[in-house]
Order: C-alpha cells, then sequence, then structure tokens
C-alpha cells in the first residue's frame, strides 16, 4: 500500500509554504507562461487600474498547489484539477498550500485543496483528482 493510499478521509497532507511572493518570481512567470500583462510586473500599470500593486497571475498560484503532490509522483498523478479563484495575491503575499483526502478508490483519490494568504484568507479553493498507478 502506497502513503496515499494508507491517508483515510479527513486527513491532511503536509502544508507547503511558498516563500514570500517576489518580483521575479512574477517575472519568470510571465516569461515562462507568455502572459505579459503589466498589472503581474509593473507597479504603475497595476496602479493605474485601480489595484493597490502588483497581482500575482492566477495561474502561477494555481501551478503552484502541485508542489502538494510531487512527493508522490511515484503513485499517481494528478488527473484534474478544479479551481475557483478567491482573492488575490500581492507581491510579498506568503501562501501556504493545504489538501484533505475527501474521498478515496482504490483507483483515484479527491482532495480539496486551496491555496491561503498570511491573513487567513482563500486565495484559491477547489479540488485536485488523483489517479493512482496499478502497482
Amino acid at each position: 500500500m502506497t502513503l496515499l493510499q494508507q491517508l483515510e478521509v479527513g486527513e491532511t497532507l503536509a502544508d507547503i509554504q511558498l516563500e514570500p511572493v517576489s518580483r521575479l518570481d512574477l517575472i519568470k512567470y510571465a516569461g515562462a507562461s507568455g502572459d505579459y500583462n503589466p498589472i503581474h510586473t509593473i507597479d504603475e500599470e497595476a496602479k493605474a487600474t485601480g489595484l493597490p500593486g502588483i497581482i500575482a497571475h492566477g495561474m502561477w498560484t494555481m501551478g503552484n498547489l502541485s508542489k502538494l503532490f510531487t512527493s508522490y509522483y511515484e503513485e499517481g498523478c494528478i488527473e484534474t484539477f478544479s479551481i475557483r479563484f478567491k482573492g488575490m495575491v500581492f507581491l510579498h503575499d506568503v501562501i501556504r498550500l493545504q489538501a484533505t483526502l475527501a474521498e478515496k478508490s482504490p483507483q483515484a483519490l479527491r482532495f480539496q485543496v486551496r491555496a491561503v494568504n498570511q491573513h487567513g484568507e482563500n486565495v484559491i479553493a477547489g479540488e485536485v483528482m488523483y489517479a493512482l498507478y496499478e502497482l
């Protein structure tokens, strides 16, 4: 039985706390994703739209959720993400990633996932279906 298969419904994976969001993180993500919207990298542009400053790409935050499952790559893979963006992530925010097992079968595990900022506010919430490999 794999580590993930040993989890019971209601149990959690180890939280992951990201380093504070940096401008360099967002510049690198813009280059990797092709999303060069200046609200993600240029303060003046973000402020011109009514934001207090630059915000992280929503997909940068969502992509980081996969880090919750990285140490289990030999057991299976993320099959689907179903995510709702709940709030903005700002420069220097500290994001904590969390996953709770909601349902399990011999073939797959369904996790409730979320990303929470340093104020305890959900910035992303949703679920991940994790397909287990047949061993």
